[in-house]
């Protein structure tokens, strides 16, 4: 049985920080899902399937992966498809606090899915999604924190904006 984890979050946009997660999480995990959650209440600058052609995008040539994107609980996905890990990326202990909730509420469901964490890379570790459309709209560079299609996404629709 190949060891499958996944890998939820936002992904409005997909950092290379993600990307340094996903590739660290693949030594330890056959497979990854990278599981955009859907939050209906979250306002995102880009919506469920461009989230998901981003990412496919970025990660073109990297086996063992698949994204797909979804509404419910993580810890549901994670049992239907057969996972036995959900991975989280740690920037700072602001961090640890709200996943160590996350990780209690899912062992409260379910026991069998483990939470797994990895240290964000130092280059990345003040990386947030939120940073990034901040830092953008503001007309910084954010070619070096973001991987190229994610990049072309945001210029793309910019264009569209104007």
């Amino acid at each position: 049985m190949k060891k499958r984890a996944v890998y939820p979050g936002s992904f409005d946009p997909f950092t290379n920080g993600h990307l340094d997660i996903l590739k660290r999480a693949l030594k330890v995990f056959d497979e990854v899902i990278i599981l955009v959650a859907v939050q209906p209440d979250k306002a995102s600058l880009f919506n469920n399937d461009e989230k998901v052609a981003m990412i496919e995008q970025s990660i073109k040539g990297i086996e063992g992966v698949k994204v797909d994107f979804s509404s419910g609980l993580t810890i549901d996905y994670a049992l239907k498809n057969d996972a036995i890990a959900i991975i989280r990326g740690l920037r700072a202990a602001t961090d640890f606090e709200y996943e160590f909730r996350m990780a209690a509420g899912n062992r409260y469901v379910d026991t069998q899915i483990d939470m797994v964490f990895f240290m964000a890379d130092a280059k990345y570790s003040f990386v947030s999604s939120s940073l990034i459309k901040e830092l953008y709209s503001h007309g910084v560079d954010i070619s070096a924190l973001v991987p190229k299609p994610v990049k072309q996404a945001f210029d793309e629709k910019i264009k569209k904006r104007d």
